[in-house]
């Protein structure tokens, strides 16, 4: 059974940072290309960054470009992202999907002061 579980969301306040991360399991993690995607309250879901499975090669939406990264351990089939400088419009669930189209059940961000 494919697992994927998010965690390290919470409170932030603007400029802040948070880690998140998320566990797979059920898959060979290292062969897949994951992502992570984030649904705003009232919105739909948005890409946000992927990571291929072959040399890391990572790509970002313009909207997080140069703040978030994106990130794998393929030995530990963990997944994460690390976002700096947040903003008030990065406040959403935040879910990592593998490419054949399974997502976890996220992981809230509040960015507010």
């Amino acid at each position: 059974e494919v697992q994927l579980v998010e965690s390290g969301g919470g409170l932030v306040q603007p400029g802040g940072s948070l880690r998140l991360s998320c566990a797979a399991s059920g898959f060979t993690f290292s062969s897949y290309t994951m992502s992570w995607v984030r649904q705003a309250p009232g919105k739909g879901l948005e890409w946000v960054s992927t990571i291929n499975s072959g040399r890391g090669t990572t790509s970002y939406a313009d909207s997080v470009k140069g703040r978030f990264t994106i990130s794998r351990d393929n030995a530990k089939n963990t997944l994460y992202l690390q976002m700096n400088s947040l903003k008030p419009e990065d406040t959403a669930v935040y879910y990592c999907r593998v490419s054949f189209g399974a997502r976890g059940q996220g992981t809230r961000v509040t960015v507010s002061s």
